[in-house]
């Protein structure tokens, strides 16, 4: 499998993110579903904490990557809401991220700041999107030989 992170030269260029990541060759996709900041018990960590809410949303982002077979080295696509989005509160979220993230390789990503989540104390949502590379079994790579 081969990952490819383009930023058009064409285009502003952005730290933050890589315009188009192209994935080819075999691969498994893994789609995690928004994960918000709630605890085992579904209670909401971090009431007006951007940070500790971000915290808590990429742990739980993690413990799905891993459950799938999956690392944030593999995740090409994030997705993410932010109520009362301001430059605060977006440092915060790219501090936590950052620690999560790879900067050479970036995944595509967008943020949209969103009136309210389905709790009214969550702040932050965030989905991602994972290729992972398929190794051919040694059965399978014999068969083909």
């Amino acid at each position: 499998m081969r990952k490819q992170y383009l930023n058009p030269r064409e285009i502003f260029q952005s730290p933050f993110y890589t315009h188009t990541v192209a994935v080819s060759g075999t691969a498994k996709i893994v789609y995690v579903s928004g994960q918000v900041s709630y605890d085992r018990d579904g209670f909401v960590i971090g009431k007006d904490d951007m940070r500790a809410q971000a915290e808590q949303v990429f742990k739980c982002l993690t413990h799905n990557l891993k459950a799938a077979g999956a690392s944030w080295s593999d995740v090409v696509k994030l997705t993410s809401f932010m109520v009362k989005m301001n430059a605060d509160a977006l440092n915060l979220y790219r501090e936590v991220r950052s620690r999560y993230l790879d900067a050479r390789r970036m995944p595509a990503s967008t943020l949209i700041g969103v009136k309210r989540l389905v709790h009214e104390d969550l702040l932050l949502e965030v989905e991602v999107i994972a290729a992972v590379e398929v190794k051919e079994s040694p059965k399978k790579a014999k068969k083909n030989n």
